[in-house]
Formats: C-alpha cells, sequence, structure tokens
C-alpha cells in the first residue's frame, strides 16, 4: 500500500479538509485529491463523503484510519531502528509544541540541538498542547513541549522543565489598575480576555474562581498569547499572562486568592521507543530546566 496514499488520507481525516491536508503536508489540493483518489481505487470503496464544504468519513474510511495510522508509526519506527543502528543521531524527529513555547523557550535549545546533531531533520508542529498532547495519545508524534495538563493520561510520560508563573494584567488606565490589593470578586465583576477555558491554562483559571462560586465573564477568548496581550494592552478586559511576557504596556496587578502558575514540560507515549533524536533532544532540555 502506497504510504504516501496513507498520509495523505490521515492528514485529510485530521482536518477533515483537502486544503487544510494540503497545506499541513506542504503539497497541492489537486496532489492530495489525487493521493485519495488512487487510494480508493486500490482499496474499490470510497474513504470520504463530500457534501457541500463539509469532509468525512465514509464507514470504510472509520475503518480504514486506526490501521492506516498504525502502518505509518510501524513504518516510522522500522525507519528509526535502522538509522538508530548506524550509530549516529539522524533521521526525522516529529515533535510538537505550544506557539507561546516555540516563540519564548524553545529557540535556544532548538538552535543547540541543530548544531550538535545537524543529522537530525526536525518536523515541528506549533499548535495548541491540548492538540498536541491528543495527537502522543494517538501515537501521531513522538515527542511534545507544552503546557502540560492539570491531570495527566495514565498512558503518558511527563517530564516537567519549567514553571511558567501567571500574572493578571491591565491596561495602565484599566479601573482595575488601583495600586491596591485586589480579590476574585474584583476581577470577577470586569470582562475578562482569556484562553479557552477548555485549554489547560483555561482550566487552571476556571478552578480558581469555582473555588469561590463566582462568575468568570471571559468577553473573547483566543489561545494566542500575544493576541491576548495586545487586546488587554488597549483596554478591552483583564487577563492573566506568563510574567515573561508583561512589559511598559501592561500594569500587573496583586490579587489575593490568585497566586496561579502552569507547568511546561515534555510528554511522550509510554508504549513508544523513543529514538536516539528524541532522548537526545530530552536531554538538552533538561539542561534548561528550571
Amino acid at each position: 500500500m502506497d504510504t504516501q496514499a496513507l498520509i495523505a488520507f490521515c492528514a485529510v481525516a485530521e482536518h477533515e479538509s483537502f486544503s487544510a491536508a494540503a497545506q499541513s503536508l506542504h503539497l497541492t489540493q489537486p496532489a492530495i485529491s489525487k493521493r485519495i483518489a488512487g487510494l480508493e481505487d486500490s482499496l474499490e470503496c470510497k474513504l470520504f463523503d463530500r457534501i457541500g464544504r463539509t469532509i468525512s468519513l465514509t464507514e470504510n474510511g472509520r475503518a480504514l484510519l486506526p490501521r492506516a495510522l498504525k502502518i505509518l508509526r510501524d513504518m516510522e519506527e522500522a525507519r528509526r531502528l535502522i538509522s538508530d543502528k548506524s550509530g549516529d543521531i539522524s533521521g526525522t524527529l516529529n515533535m510538537a509544541t505550544s506557539h507561546h513555547i516555540g516563540l519564548h523557550r524553545l529557540p535556544p535549545i532548538l538552535r543547540q540541538f541543530s548544531e550538535q546533531y545537524p543529522k537530525v531533520k526536525l518536523a515541528i508542529d506549533f499548535i495548541d498542547s491540548e492538540k498536541a498532547t491528543d495527537k502522543i495519545l494517538h501515537g501521531q508524534l513522538e515527542l511534545a513541549v507544552v503546557t502540560l495538563a492539570p491531570k495527566q493520561h495514565e498512558k503518558m510520560v511527563v517530564e516537567k522543565i519549567w514553571t511558567d508563573p501567571l500574572q493578571a494584567v491591565v491596561a495602565q488606565d484599566h479601573a482595575l489598575n488601583t495600586g491596591k490589593t485586589l480579590n476574585l470578586k474584583d476581577l470577577s465583576s470586569h470582562p475578562a480576555i482569556l484562553p479557552d477555558l477548555s485549554t489547560f491554562t483555561g482550566q487552571i483559571l476556571k478552578t480558581q474562581f469555582d473555588r469561590f462560586t463566582l462568575p468568570l465573564d471571559v468577553s473573547m477568548a483566543t489561545n494566542y498569547l500575544e493576541t491576548i496581550k495586545m487586546m488587554v494592552s488597549i483596554g478591552l478586559g483583564w487577563s492573566v499572562l506568563p510574567a515573561s511576557l508583561i512589559d511598559k504596556q501592561l500594569a500587573a496587578i496583586n490579587v489575593n486568592q490568585l497566586d496561579v502558575s502552569r507547568d511546561l514540560g515534555c510528554i511522550y507515549h509510554q508504549g513508544r521507543s523513543l529514538s536516539k533524536a528524541a532522548q537526545a533532544f530530552i536531554q538538552l532540555l533538561r539542561e534548561f530546566q528550571d
């Protein structure tokens, strides 16, 4: 079975879009369509229903997906074993990280890793921590460096690398910037701009308000912290951001009962044998550990 066609099939199934799958694989949409058509011809069945702009797996497609993922994992494992036997650290390291970590934590690590291991190709997916965690659980990635979930899955190996302190912030001219120590009730009466409450960071914050049965008025939600920072800086609401993002555009405010931080680190599936490249990357991460 053509592995390139299987890769295209899995990408379309994940994104539920031929164009998004093409973009993720750096191919044209006609190339993706041709691979899917070839796969459907070879299997003599239809794999996707196409109704308007909606793409969904057929019953045969749903049956194929876990088997296709396993074939691709087995192929990657075979390539890794052959590469590892050469003694060199080489091959492709398929990993993911969040946008914030990728911008503010990983650059010096990635530079040092690429200098030490020039034969390793880094294939990095910049996605939300929650999506990266799900991909690790389903065997679609070897390693991820992300915000760690408040409660970890039993099949996940987790190593904390950094503590990321979170600080309540507002615009300099916001009503909450009084110079006094506030409480959660004060925050509760003003609109907030936060990551979606289903994200790991959102869950951490919601737990704080739930403890005191206080409502959390989220007027805008985005998972891009740089966007949140901009929205806060022009006075559209308060937020909680990593201390590393706070500058003169923002005012840090002290809030009783709000002492929060999140853990950042690396994760991988406990049933997966890590490549030498992944092991070397984790070892380098430890050198930058808090």
